[in-house]
């Protein structure tokens, strides 16, 4: 594939990580929770409280992998008016003031499909997207996105699961670029703790099949918790801990702090996750 800016950046990031010997803090936020100009200044205040990596996700009505924190925040985004536009928009927004944290966006194929691949994929590489994760797009289907996305210089970050076994593991690997997202436990985002053994026994066994960073995510919450996957994960993945902070805010602004000072806190803990 051709090394682009938005491809590299990623690169660059978990290489600088690795020379700290730390782990990348991962957040996610749903764009347009729960208004457009609150959930960009959550977005803009991130990379300075400490997220190394961004996910933004793409809200959608139906989104089935996650709990109910972010079906709520979906909600609320969909209700305020956010769409792929100002989603993009909002990546375009913070390249402005930021060329170096790597942002992805998360989300499901549908509002993609309806946008047209094309033309989100090419609005996408423009405006400084540097990888996707779209949770109900399997291997089997990498010509509808994966494929062209990697041709336009954007990361395609497959998920892996604990029921991802060693027959099926080649395929998740195959085209996968950027990290690989691997799911601590099994059912819907914000469910139970992972369990720190048993998660690093199975990042182990996939970091045996390839040099891609492995990040860690669901149940992650706390920042003890973010330090301890953080001692083995290339990448430690807070969302549903984050939103928590929107849901329960009796303000938006309130909850822009919340999400930032939890941001601080994790970012924090990860930075010493290994001394």
């Amino acid at each position: 594939m051709t090394d682009t800016r938005q491809a590299s950046r990623m690169e660059r990031r978990f290489a600088a990580l690795k020379q700290e010997n730390r782990p990348a803090l991962i957040t996610f936020i749903t764009a347009g929770d729960p208004d457009y100009a609150n959930s960009l200044d959550t977005l803009l205040g991130l990379p300075e409280a400490g997220a190394d990596v961004i996910e933004l996700g793409m809200p959608f009505t139906d989104p089935m992998a996650d709990g109910p924190a972010i079906q709520l925040a979906n909600q609320r985004a969909l209700a305020s008016g956010q769409d792929m536009l100002k989603t993009l928009q909002m990546v375009r927004i913070l390249r402005e003031q930021d060329q170096d944290t790597p942002l992805v966006l998360m989300g499901y194929y549908n509002p993609i499909y309806r946008y047209g691949v094309k033309r989100f994929l090419e609005e996408a590489a423009e405006e400084g997207v540097d990888g996707l994760i779209v949770v109900d797009l399997p291997p089997e289907h990498d010509n509808e996105l994966c494929i062209p996305a990697r041709e336009a210089g954007v990361h395609f970050i497959r998920l892996a699961t604990p029921t991802t076994d060693a027959k099926r593991l080649p395929g998740v690997l195959n085209n996968t670029s950027g990290f690989l997202y691997y799911v601590s436990s099994t059912g819907v985002t914000g469910s139970a703790a992972p369990t720190p053994e048993k998660v690093q026994q199975e990042v182990e066994a996939i970091r045996a099949n390839t040099d891609i960073p492995i990040g860690v995510g669901f149940g992650i919450r706390t920042p003890e918790q973010a330090a301890r996957i953080g001692q083995f994960a290339d990448g430690v993945v807070v969302g549903s801990a984050l939103i928590d902070c929107i849901n329960k805010a009796s303000t938006p602004e309130e909850g822009t702090q919340g999400v930032l000072s939890l941001t601080r806190e994790l970012a924090a803990a990860v930075r010493t996750a290994r001394k």
